[in-house]
């Protein structure tokens, strides 16, 4: 047997630590660069969905903020009407002077599988011109849907996130007075019909089109839940057989909800806010290498009043006129050279080499795709 002397038994150790910790960080890389989504983070179940109600309402007890009763006469007459139904009879003709009571809009989602009493969270937002809702409390309000059914009732006080306070003619305003949540607000008083229990299949639907991931999705669930149970009928919808029985068909959706894919990189894409000069990239977006001269041009327009005044004495008249002083001046720029990149990290060091605002960098991206350079679907909102 060979004798190994200690200098290189120390070295066969570090090298042999070296490959381990290379091995491990490759590891590493691969499981990160290969991270599953769970099916519940892209799928929706079709049929299980929220669904919107509404209502009209009455707000009192306000502090003097509320309609003016003149130039929103509905206010008005809804109070009218509810006097009516309380047995109390105005005068004919009576002209309700209200600064205490508004007119609002009561919204609210009632949940996938809500059921009576169960309650939830509603928004109030004024209709009229009352200066705050602070304060207030809504008076029983029918919510109905599209069917124009009543699906729940709401009441409570309002919860205002805002304050304000005015005087002399001046005034100031925190937040918004004009809209106010309820929490548990209103209590729902129908059952919305489901069609997660009707039929032999169920169809999940991912939240954005994609075919590979619609393969990949069916064969995740027939690989643990059995051949043939999904089937991906489109690059959205993927049909799936599941048991008849109630308990049995949740803790089947359950599972499947569980399991994981390697999840299709996107197609690249850039989104410009052009109202605020937003501008965001996912991971897929790649440039080429291209050459950018970006410049500012800037148009100065001043005004001088020029009066003219007649002789003592005169017969004339004064006269004002008005001197123009335009300016045009650009800056110049130079051409800069932008290597291509298929890292996001190094997307963005490229173009924040130009040194430009977003609101030109919109422009600049809209050149560059037109150039062929960016390799990226541009959309515009």
């Amino acid at each position: 047997m060979k004798r190994i002397s200690f200098p290189e038994l120390k070295d066969r150790i570090i090298k042999a630590a070296v490959l381990a910790l290379t091995a491990a960080a490759v590891m590493a890389f691969g499981t990160q660069a290969e991270a599953q989504t769970r099916i519940r983070d892209l799928v929706t179940v079709s049929g299980v969905r929220a669904n919107p109600v509404y209502g009209y309402g009455i707000v009192i007890g306000l502090d003097g903020t509320g309609d003016q009763t003149t130039q929103t006469p509905f206010t008005s007459q809804s109070i009218v009407s509810m006097l009516q139904q309380s047995g109390i009879t105005l005068p004919p003709g009576a002209n309700l002077q209200l600064k205490n009571v508004a007119s609002v809009m009561v919204t609210a989602n009632l949940p996938a599988f809500a059921q009576p009493g169960q309650a939830i969270d509603v928004t109030v937002s004024s209709i009229g011109n009352a200066k705050s809702l602070r304060g207030g409390m809504l008076l029983m309000t029918p919510l109905k849907g599209a069917d124009g059914q009543v699906y729940a009732l709401a009441q409570g006080q309002l919860i205002v996130g805002g304050a304000g306070a005015s005087a002399g003619g001046s005034k100031t305003v925190i937040n918004h007075l004009s809209a106010g949540r309820i929490p548990a607000g209103a209590l729902v008083e129908r059952e919305v019909a489901s069609p997660f229990l009707l039929g032999e299949t169920l169809q999940l639907e991912l939240t954005s089109t994609d075919f590979s991931n619609a393969i990949r999705v069916a064969e995740a669930i027939n690989n643990n839940m059995g051949p043939n149970v999904a089937q991906a009928l489109d690059g959205r919808t993927i049909k799936v057989r599941a048991p008849s029985n109630p308990n049995d068909r949740v803790a089947f959706l359950s599972r499947i909800q569980e399991l994981s894919i390697n999840k299709a990189m996107g197609s690249a894409k850039v989104i410009v806010n052009a109202r605020t000069g937003s501008v965001v990239m996912n991971q897929a977006v790649m440039l080429e290498n291209c050459a950018v001269a970006h410049g500012n041009l800037t148009v100065k327009i001043s005004s001088t009043p020029v009066i003219s005044q007649p002789a003592p004495f005169g017969q004339g008249e004064t006269v004002v006129t008005e001197v123009a002083d335009i300016q045009i001046s650009e800056a110049g720029g130079e051409l800069i050279e932008i290597k291509g990149a298929a890292q996001l990290s190094d997307v963005v060091k490229a173009l924040n080499a130009l040194g430009a605002t977003p609101s030109d960098l919109i422009s600049i991206l809209q050149a560059m795709q037109t150039a062929g350079s960016l390799k990226a679907e541009l959309e515009v909102i």
